[in-house]
């Protein structure tokens, strides 16, 4: 009995030290945050901040920073109507701030019924379209006319459009 006493402690103290060792083996994990924040020591003062609000939704705010960030934005509420029953709030605003090579960026936006507009001159500007696309372009577009006005002109046209497409799907060409 006693035999069988000391191999279950010796068995229960061989299972105790695999815990603990694989305990102590595993890497140990610094709590990160899913957005690393970046922390300063640099305090930046709140130089002017003026925030107004009608008690029809409207409001205006401006704050302005000590590391020359300007911020003005003003927004109302927009009456109801068919398609915005609950009405729509329309924001505009700009802000301006010195980038680290010392340019001061300006941004004006609006955002309304119509999305969200952004204008500055630090935005980038995508490159000319190529003269052989604008060409192309030129060639579909042009094409799109053609059929527009075909379809119009001509009774039977959706019938022949139903052709072309069956023979465009079989793999054939349509002659006219």
């Amino acid at each position: 009995m006693k035999k069988k006493r000391n191999r279950s402690n010796k068995m229960k103290l061989v299972i105790v030290l695999a815990l603990v060792a694989t305990a102590y083996g595993f890497p140990q994990h610094e709590h990160h945050d899913l957005h690393d924040h970046h922390e300063t020591s640099t305090y930046i003062p709140i130089l002017k901040y003026d925030k107004q609000q009608g008690e029809d939704g409207s409001y205006r705010t401006i704050y302005q920073t000590g590391n020359n960030i300007v911020h003005e934005e003003s927004g109302y509420l927009k009456d109801a109507s068919e398609d915005y029953p609950h009405g729509i709030l329309v924001q505009q605003g700009a802000y301006s701030y010195e980038a680290p090579n010392g340019e001061v960026i300006q941004v004006q936006y609006t955002a309304d019924e119509n999305g969200f507009r952004v204008q500055s001159d630090s935005l980038p500007t995508p490159p000319p379209v190529p003269a052989a696309i604008q060409e192309g372009l030129k060639e579909i577009y042009e094409g799109i006319k053609r059929r527009e006005q075909e379809a119009k002109n001509n009774p039977k046209y959706a019938e022949d459009e139903a052709k072309r497409a069956q023979l465009d799907y079989n793999g054939q060409y349509y002659n006219q």
